[in-house]
């Protein structure tokens, strides 16, 4: 078998034995069915703002840029700025409204402020599915500065109004009927996911798949995605022993509720289902526990595989203890970018070590005029200690002026406004933090399951800490 590119490796945080999985479910928007981000994102927009426009609000000009927004920021509801993140909630770059704090302001606002994800002040935006929220948000932040949003008291008030509109604007079904009219605009094409879902099937997986979406929306898409990849004579259906739709994730994993079955597949008819879930039937609601049952499994005999890190993911396994597979299809273009900047990664780390050099003998050199000068130990130091000081900063200062293009660039790398995914200037960012601390596995796109097979065993990287990596010690600051 050919090796897998790192694009598509399935990347562990713990390790996952495929072969005592015994049934997985699916998540379809983003994860079975991968949609082009922009178009469906920039239609989200454009459905929002023509609501808000209804509602009297001054947002006709507005428009969807892409590259201005990524998944992993955090909205600050008290501030009204995008906010990134490390992974210990500590704010090293934010914007508000569409313009980005200068350093001085970004200081002010955030020392020794943490972003905590429990606290109302901060909205996480963990789903492909937030940009255009993250984007419109931005914008009406600076019609709320201009004065133009009569009525409105607050940035939580605004982004309240983006919500609520946002989720009417889904709701109203016009995005999805946009998609449904013209599926081969906004869906990316997967043939990689049928067979793999094959193999699971035939390897005594039992499949489930479990979407948020309407029943009719949910047919239509995956007889589009599916249907002709598959051997004659089969559909989409024939794959799973059950069909889940309108779960309210993440509610279908932490309440229990109602459950019907869809009696009228064509017209989407259904009555409340009394008893066990009858193999291959299509169902509306209901909760975890119930599927549970029906499948006589539970915890880590079943693996879920989403995109979204809340609603799929985080639930799933704090609750249930289901094993867990994230996708992020970003990742794709994380890892091509890391790749191609490698030659100045190399030339970056160099420069560091140096830096680090230098910043240890000038502080050595500027402990030892101190002990000279208040005599309270020995030194040996002599009249042209000042002189080398001096000279160590310039050479700091003409290094800084080396490291500083290469910084910029790795802190701008897959996005020039907010950089990689899983990074936050030199420390993982905070969206990173939670991928390891609630999926098992992540990976791309739910197709790279086809190399790994059903029965691989997924091992985890060792992970290393501070004092276990080789290299350069860390930079202090000695000027």
């Amino acid at each position: 078998m050919p090796a897998i590119p790192p694009t598509r490796r399935i990347y562990g945080n713990r390790t996952l034995n495929l072969r005592s999985i015994r049934a997985i479910g699916y998540d379809m928007d983003y994860t079975l069915i991968h949609y082009r981000v922009d178009e469906w994102e920039r239609r989200a927009f454009e459905h929002t703002r023509e609501r808000l426009g209804d509602a009297g609000w001054p947002v006709d000009d507005l428009a969807f840029d892409p590259e201005s927004v990524i998944r992993g920021l955090t909205i600050d509801l008290e501030l009204g700025n995008l906010v990134k993140p490390t992974r210990f909630g500590y704010v090293i770059k934010a914007a508000h409204g569409t313009r980005f704090l200068e350093f001085d302001r970004l200081r002010r606002d955030y020392e020794g402020t943490a972003v905590d994800l429990s606290e109302e002040r901060w909205v996480f935006l963990n789903t492909l599915f937030s940009l255009s929220e993250a984007s419109l948000f931005a914008h009406l932040v600076d019609l709320f500065d201009e004065g133009k949003l009569h009525g409105v008291h607050g940035y939580a008030e605004v982004y309240g109004a983006v919500r609520s509109t946002l989720d009417a604007a889904h709701m109203e079904g016009r995005l999805k009927q946009d998609i449904l009219t013209d599926p081969d605009r906004f869906v990316v094409p997967d043939p990689d996911i049928v067979l793999a879902l094959l193999d699971q099937k035939h390897a005594g997986k039992r499949l489930v798949l479990i979407t948020n979406s309407e029943w009719d929306y949910t047919r239509r898409m995956m007889a589009y995605a599916f249907d002709r990849h598959l051997p004659g004579g089969t559909s989409w259906r024939d794959l799973f022993d059950a069909v889940i739709v309108s779960a309210a994730k993440p509610a279908f994993f932490t309440s229990t509720r109602p459950l019907y079955r869809v009696i009228d597949e064509e017209h989407g008819l259904m009555r409340p289902n009394v008893g066990d879930l009858e193999r291959g039937a299509v169902f509306v609601g209901g909760y975890a526990t119930q599927l549970e049952a029906h499948l006589g499994l539970s915890g880590d005999q079943i693996l879920y595989v989403g995109d979204h890190l809340y609603s799929d993911v985080s639930v799933s396994k704090a609750l249930l203890r289901w094993r867990t597979a994230l996708i992020l299809r970003e990742l794709e273009t994380e890892i091509e970018a890391a790749q191609a900047f490698e030659p100045s990664e190399r030339k970056l780390l160099e420069l560091m070590a140096k830096k680090t050099g230098l910043e240890s003998d000038l502080a050595d050199a500027r402990l030892a005029r101190q002990r000279a000068a208040r005599g309270y130990a020995p030194s040996d130091t002599d009249d042209g200690v000042d002189a080398r000081i001096d000279a160590l900063r310039r050479d700091l200062a003409r290094l800084d002026d080396e490291i500083a293009p290469l910084a910029i660039a790795a802190g701008e790398l897959r996005n020039a406004a907010w950089g990689p995914l899983m990074r936050s200037g030199n420390d993982k960012s905070l969206f990173a933090r939670q991928v390891e601390r609630y999926a098992d596995v992540y990976t791309s796109r739910a197709s790279n399951f086809l190399p790994a097979t059903p029965f691989a065993y997924l091992r985890a990287a060792r992970g290393s800490l501070p004092h276990e990596v080789h290299g350069p010690p860390p930079t202090v600051d000695s000027s």
